[in-house]
C-alpha cells in the first residue's frame, strides 16, 4: 500500500481543516488508516484510526469530539475533518496502513503498522 496525504496548510484558532490519505496497492479495503501528527522536538503520536470495511473508529482524547475520521473504499481515500482546531494541533500530520483486523487499541501504537505516507504540515495560529 502506498499512502498520500494532502490538504494541511494554515488556519487561524478555532477554524478547520480536512486531510485527506490517498491509498493505492490491492489491500487498501482490508486494512486499517491511522492518522499519527509530530510536533518539533515530540515523538510522534496518535490521533485517529479507521479499520477496514465499515470497521469503528478511535481518537485521541485531545481531539475526540474535534476532529472525525472517515473512509471512502471506492475512492481508496481515508479523510480526517479537523474542526475547532487549537495551537496545539500543530504539527506533521501522518497516514499509516495496517492490513487486517486487530482491536482498536491496537493502531494507538506506531509501531503496529506496515505502512507510511509522507506527512502534511498544519499550522494553527492564535
Amino acid at each position: 500500500v502506498q499512502l498520500q496525504a494532502s490538504g494541511g496548510g494554515l488556519v487561524q484558532a478555532g477554524g478547520s481543516l480536512r486531510l485527506s490519505c490517498a491509498a493505492s496497492g490491492p489491500t487498501f479495503s482490508d486494512s486499517a488508516i491511522g492518522w499519527f501528527r509530530q510536533a518539533p522536538g515530540k515523538d510522534r503520536e496518535f490521533v485517529a484510526v479507521i479499520r477496514r470495511g465499515f470497521g469503528g473508529t478511535s481518537y485521541d482524547n485531545s481531539v475526540r469530539g474535534r476532529f472525525t475520521i472517515s473512509r471512502d473504499n471506492a475512492k481508496n481515500t481515508v479523510a480526517l475533518q479537523m474542526n475547532s482546531l487549537k495551537p496545539d494541533d500543530t504539527a506533521v500530520y501522518f497516514c499509516a496502513a495496517k492490513a487486517g483486523s486487530f482491536p482498536l487499541s491496537y493502531y494507538w501504537s506506531r509501531d503496529n503498522y506496515d505502512y507510511w505516507g509522507q506527512g502534511t504540515q498544519v499550522t494553527v495560529s492564535s
